[in-house]
């Protein structure tokens, strides 16, 4: 076999690396051009996920029980069992107009006959005049139709159906939903150059995961 000369060896080793900074490159591209919101990876001594915060101080125990960060096969996720209230992460560093697509997946595992909705991600890009939180709320549904739209009131937010059904039970469900264009139709103006944060809510008798939230720029 021809021995390879220093100068093709070089040349070889060169190409190696331009190959191997092609793939850092497009994998930094790629991290770039995501922006997790939350990936559950911290939590407090009981479980609860770290830096979220509880809708309503009235019943903070049942709460603190009922959201358990937990792991399988190295995957972090958020369990929720019979909560039946919500808990929210806010002051996300989250520009809405530049990573106006809202992705997370969720995990249904029972569900209590009567319970409506079964789960909710919420998400507030915006606060009124009173500093209240403006968000649309996308709901897993037990009965409404997938894309059935709820327009909110004075103290409800807009919700819309992304998921409908309890057959699909312990099967990981991915949606993607463009927070920012569905911001701009429910309310007719722009969000803040800020979104206010994320909440999440299980209904009572449901038991559901959630997985990571992130946000994408849309394409």
């Amino acid at each position: 076999m021809p021995m390879l000369s220093n100068a093709l060896i070089r040349a070889v080793m060169m190409g190696v690396s331009v190959i191997g900074l092609g793939i850092w490159h497009d994998s930094s591209v790629a991290q770039a051009q995501m922006l997790v919101l939350e990936d559950f990876k911290g939590k407090e001594a009981d479980g609860f996920p770290s830096h979220w915060e509880h809708e309503s101080q009235r019943s903070q125990s049942k709460g603190r029980e009922a959201y358990k960060v937990q792991s399988e096969n190295g995957d972090d996720f958020l369990s929720a069992k019979d909560a039946g209230q919500r808990i929210k992460k806010k002051k996300i560093d989250w520009d809405p107009k530049a990573f106006p697509v809202l992705t997370w997946r969720w995990r249904l595992l029972k569900a209590q006959t009567g319970t409506e909705p079964l789960a909710a991600v919420y998400a507030s890009l915006d606060t009124d005049l009173l500093f209240i939180p403006v968000f649309t709320k996308y709901i897993w549904s037990a009965s409404k139709p997938e894309g059935t739209f709820t327009e909110g009131g004075m103290f409800s937010g807009s919700e819309l159906v992304v998921q409908s059904g309890t057959t699909v039970l312990g099967q990981w469900v991915e949606e993607r939903v463009n927070v920012y264009e569905d911001f701009k139709k429910i309310h007719g103006h722009e969000p803040a150059a800020k979104a206010w944060g994320i909440s999440i809510v299980a209904g009572p008798g449901v038991e559901i995961d959630f997985g990571p939230l992130t946000a994408l720029p849309a394409k």
